[in-house]
């Protein structure tokens, strides 16, 4: 009977571990592969440095942001995605925040990961509004997994295994482009892999 309820347990943390990695929207993860760099080279053409520093070195893309340019660091990555997973490890060192988002002709959405929260936001309105929020502890100086999603109006975030989800008919507009933000000082971040659908053809 021990032997019996250990195993069980065994096979309910398992279960538990592999929903984790699971995407949120998408079960399988079998959305088309869109981008994957290694940052052991520069950056292709479907990326534009928006503003900020972004430098791939050694398999990590360190962002900084710029005095001159009076605004956070932003990478544009520019395809536009109608369903999207982006994944990556990112480490804060001495930034206090990390947002993905999506742009149409103006910004659509995003997921900010801040020192004590993540949230979601739309941006139908300005300041942004935010709709979605978990508050979560963010060690400085450590390695932190996120995955971000979006399918029509919906969008989702997976962070260290803490997850989020929010809908809001603004999140539907079509996608043009999504980016990478990081203000206030630097950050890291190796094992970006960008899956999705692109918006001119049919999920």
């Amino acid at each position: 009977m021990k032997k019996t309820f250990i195993l069980a347990s065994l096979l309910v943390t398992a279960a538990a571990l592999a929903a984790d990695t699971q995407p949120l929207f998408d079960g399988n993860g079998g959305l088309p592969a869109i981008a994957a760099p290694t940052f052991n080279e520069p950056l292709d053409a479907t990326w534009s440095k928006a503003k900020g520093s972004w430098a791939p070195t050694n398999g990590v893309l360190t962002a900084a942001e710029l005095p001159a340019d009076k605004h956070v660091a932003v990478l544009h990555h520019k395809v536009g995605l109608s369903a999207a997973v982006i994944e990556l490890d990112f480490r804060l060192d001495g930034s206090p925040s990390i947002i993905i988002g999506c742009d149409g002709k103006t910004h659509i959405g995003r997921v900010c990961i801040s020192p004590a929260a993540m949230s979601i936001a739309e941006d139908s309105v300005k300041p942004s509004h935010t709709i979605a929020t978990l508050k979560t502890p963010v060690a400085p100086g450590e390695w932190h997994h996120l995955r971000v999603e979006w399918k029509g109006d919906r969008m989702a975030a997976n962070f260290d295994g803490k997850e989020l989800r929010a809908q809001h008919a603004y999140l539907a507009t079509p996608k043009a482009r999504s980016w990478i933000a990081v203000g206030k000082a630097s950050a890291q971040i190796r094992g970006l892999k960008i899956n999705g659908v692109k918006t001119e053809a049919k999920p």
